[in-house]
């Protein structure tokens, strides 16, 4: 079970959820990881990354990218739980999410290798162990041997808060 911040990032939310509508997620899969080898499982850090880059490469190709909202701009950072989009340049991203295994504040704005880092758009509330289980399958260096697959993303509420 996730939380998105449609407040802190209004775009990327909106294109996430789109994408969750639409059916892009559905029969999916988690395909790369990123953690220490030298760490028992259970205490293991890292990301799992997801999305259709395996399952339907022809339509990510296709989608153009979202407007990067970086972590300068949304105030989240890349925390145990933290769900974030994937992207080689700013502007690039789109289906392809990870899920932060521990904080990961290297993939913020500031800290991060272009100093534009990763736009964090929601966060883990329930299942973090599920997400820990997923990073220890079996691996070939950054990808799983056998993919992990995602049945698919559904909206399952959607909770009004008035301020």
């Amino acid at each position: 079970e996730i939380e998105l911040f449609p407040e802190n990032a209004p775009q990327t939310v909106a294109a996430f959820l789109s994408y969750v509508d639409s059916g892009f997620y559905k029969n999916s899969s988690f395909y790369r990881l990123l953690s220490n080898e030298n760490v028992p499982p259970e205490n293991n850090t890292g990301l799992i990354q997801g999305g259709i880059f395996v399952s339907n490469p022809s339509l990510l190709v296709r989608l153009p990218g979202i407007a990067h909202e970086p972590t300068s701009k949304t105030h989240l950072s890349h925390t145990d739980g933290a769900i974030s989009l994937a992207r080689n340049n700013p502007g690039t991203a789109s289906t392809e999410f990870f899920i932060c295994i521990g904080d990961q504040t290297q993939f913020d704005a500031k800290q991060s290798f272009d100093r534009l880092g990763f736009a964090t758009f929601g966060k883990v509330i329930n299942g973090m162990e599920v997400i820990r289980r997923i990073q220890n399958n079996v691996h070939e260096g950054q990808y799983f041997k056998y993919q992990m697959r995602i049945l698919n993303i559904e909206r399952v509420k959607e909770e009004v808060v008035s301020h």
